[in-house]
């Protein structure tokens, strides 16, 4: 549901400003099973946020390669990652974002640094209260949801988490001084030296190779697209490192550190990057340039310590 979410209010919403109603085809399993109450409350509560209209018609058991998505994105996928080792969440993102196809495919992917809790039950109560409307023809695969307000005692929707700085529109072109497709080839080419380079540094770090597994932890401070991006503006126009501490809402160190990184990589993959005709040393100067090439640059929360 929080994928959906995201969808809706970072492209969804600006790209058809007019609708009133919004149709998601979904697998017959999963956590988006017809079978899910949690799922349905999830949708209910959507539709109550975005007034929109919801309706959902599942696959059939057995038949999830009917959908569309199988063909048109997962199979890019799955043809652009062609082996690479999964090593890290962040060369699983990369990889899926760097996706191009010929046909003009490109792809969107972030990671979802939020938790969410399990074990939530919905009862029987709480179903019968959704505004849910069941079709004709298998109303246990095609339902919808009415937008209106979630009654007394429905299960309430997850508490909103702190809204992740939103930095994929920001490699435009006037600010990389590169295409969309040159961007996402550059990102690309970078995943598995920056993963080598990475590994070689806790090797020296730690004396020697890791001795027990990783445990989870707390998203990094920059993607690596971010770091890219930070590295590249900052010698495109010359902008001094607050700045850009300012813009993707880190401590002066992180952009320092992502620049140490990055630079050397760019050299050993024998890429220049091109110096623009102004130089900035504000953000308002920069955010000015950014808007009059259709550019937004919403400068994110600084993280809690």
């Amino acid at each position: 549901m929080e994928s959906i979410r995201r969808w809706w209010n970072g492209a969804g919403r600006a790209a058809y400003p007019s609708a009133r109603r919004l149709l998601i085809t979904a697998d017959a399993g999963g956590s988006n099973s017809y079978r899910t109450r949690a799922w349905k409350t999830g949708l209910a509560a959507l539709a109550a946020q975005t007034g929109l209209e919801i309706t959902v018609c599942h696959f059939p058991p057995g038949t999830s390669k009917w959908n569309k998505i199988e063909h048109r994105l997962f199979a890019a996928i799955t043809m652009n990652w062609r082996g690479r080792p999964l090593t890290s969440h962040e060369v699983i993102v990369q990889t899926i974002a760097a996706t191009t196809t010929r046909a003009g495919l490109t792809v969107r992917a972030e990671l979802d640094p939020a938790s969410y809790p399990d074990g939530v039950k919905v009862s029987d109560e709480q179903m019968q209260a959704l505004p849910l409307a069941r079709h004709g023809w298998h109303g246990d695969w095609n339902y919808t949801l009415r937008p209106e307000a979630p009654p007394a005692g429905a299960a309430p929707a997850p508490a909103p988490q702190r809204a992740r700085r939103d930095s994929t529109s920001w490699a435009h072109p006037a600010l990389t001084g590169m295409s969309a497709a040159q961007w996402a080839r550059l990102t690309a080419a970078l995943v598995i030296p920056y993963q080598a380079h990475r590994e070689a540094r806790l090797h020296i770090a730690r004396g020697g190779p890791a001795r027990r597994r990783p445990a989870g932890g707390y998203p990094p401070a920059l993607t690596l697209d971010e770091m890219i991006l930070a590295t590249v503006l900052r010698a495109r126009f010359r902008l001094p490192q607050r700045v850009l501490a300012e813009l993707f809402g880190v401590v002066t160190g992180t952009i320092a550190n992502a620049e140490g990184q990055i630079r050397p990589l760019l050299s050993q993959a024998r890429h220049a990057i091109e110096p623009a005709e102004s130089s900035f040393k504000t953000l308002d100067e920069l955010t000015a340039f950014a808007a009059a090439h259709g550019v937004t640059l919403i400068p994110a929360p600084k993280a809690a310590c």
